[in-house]
C-alpha cells in the first residue's frame, strides 16, 4: 500500500525506495532474496508518527537490473549504494537502522564509519561480521555459491526466492504473500542479485567482501553503546542462536527476544510480538 520513489545513484543506476511518513527517521535495510515488502508491517506501523526509509537495492524489488558489466554484485558495492543515498537524502541528523539480512552487513559497515550517524538499532537475523569459526555454510547455500547447477536452479527456476518462501518461516505463507515475495524476480535476468549475494558469502580472506566484513566486525563495538533490539527467529537454518548469542555478547547492553517457533523471516512468524515491542522500543529511547 505504499507509492515507491526513485534514487539515482552515482552510477546512473535508479534505485527504488519508500519514504513513508514523518518525524524521527528510521531506515530499513533488507537481505537477500526479499525486498521492501518485507518491512510493509513495520511501515504500516510506525510511519503515523516516524519517517520510514525502505531501499530496495540495486537489482532486487523495483530497483535497476543492472548485468554484471555495468555493476559489480558484491559488499563493498552495496555498502557505496547505501553511502551515497545516506549522504543525499539523510546527510544529517540520527537515523535508527533496522536491519536483516544482508541489510545487517551493509548497513552496519556504514554504521561503524559513521557512528555518530546512528541513534539506534533493531537488529533481526543477521551477520556484519565474518562466519563464526565452528559454522559450516549450509548445503543449500554451498549448492548456490558454488556450483552450476545451483546457479541454474536460481536463474532459472528462481529456486533461492521461491525456496527462502518455503524455508524462511514457520507458520505456513499463504499463496499471495509467496508471489509477493518472489514478484521482482519474474525472468532469470531479474534473478541476477539474488544469486551474486549467495556467491558473494565471505568465507575466506581470499573472497571480494571478507576484508569488509571482518573490518565491520572489528568495528561493531564503537556502535555498542547505541541503544539496541535484537529479534531473532530460532528456527533460521543460517543465522541459528549461536548468531543470537554473539551479537548478544557483541551488544550486552541490547534487548534481546529470541523467538521459538520463529525463522528467517521473523516477521512472518513472530508479527504480533515484534510490532508492538518495536513500538514500544522507538518510543522509550
Amino acid at each position: 500500500p505504499f507509492t515507491p520513489k526513485s534514487f539515482k545513484q552515482p552510477s546512473g543506476l535508479t534505485q527504488s525506495y519508500l519514504d513513508e511518513g514523518s518525524g524521527d527517521v528510521v531506515v530499513m535495510l533488507h537481505g537477500n532474496p526479499s525486498w521492501s515488502y518485507y518491512w510493509r508491517h513495520l511501515v504500516m506501523g510506525l510511519k503515523d508518527r516516524y519517517r520510514c526509509i525502505v531501499p530496495d537495492h540495486i537489482g532486487m524489488g523495483l530497483s535497476d537490473r543492472p548485468d554484471d558489466a555495468r555493476y559489480a554484485y558484491t559488499l563493498d558495492s552495496r555498502v557505496a549504494d547505501f553511502s551515497a543515498f545516506m549522504d543525499k537524502m539523510l546527510p544529517t541528523g540520527p537515523v535508527t537502522l533496522v536491519v536483516h539480512d544482508w541489510g545487517g552487513a551493509i548497513a552496519s559497515a556504514w554504521a561503524v564509519r559513521n557512528p555518530e550517524r546512528v541513534r539506534r538499532m533493531v537488529v533481526f537475523n543477521t551477520a556484519a561480521f565474518p562466519m563464526l569459526t565452528d559454522k559450516r555454510l549450509p548445503a543449500t547455500l554451498k549448492l548456490v555459491r558454488n556450483t552450476r547447477l545451483g546457479a541454474f536452479l536460481v536463474e532459472r527456476f528462481n529456486a533461492f526466492a521461491v525456496g527462502a518462501t518455503h524455508m524462511g518461516t514457520v507458520r505456513t505463507l499463504p499463496a499471495s504473500l509467496r508471489a509477493a515475495f518472489v514478484a521482482p524476480y519474474d525472468t532469470p535476468y531479474a534473478r541476477r542479485a539474488t544469486l551474486r549475494f549467495v556467491q558473494d558469502i565471505p568465507l575466506t580472506e581470499s573472497d571480494r567482501a571478507y576484508a569488509t566484513i571482518a573490518a565491520t566486525g572489528k568495528g561493531l563495538h564503537a556502535l555498542a553503546d547505541k541503544p539496541t533490539m535484537i529479534l531473532w527467529g530460532l528456527r533460521d537454518f543460517v543465522f541459528d542462536r549461536d548468531y543470537f548469542d554473539e551479537w548478544c555478547a557483541r551488544f550486552p547492553r541490547a534487548e534481546a527476544i529470541a523467538f521459538a517457533d520463529a525463522g528467517h523471516y521473523v516477521i512472518e512468524d513472530a508479527r504480533d510480538t515484534i510490532l508492538p515491542k518495536v513500538d514500544e522500543f522507538l518510543a522509550r529511547t
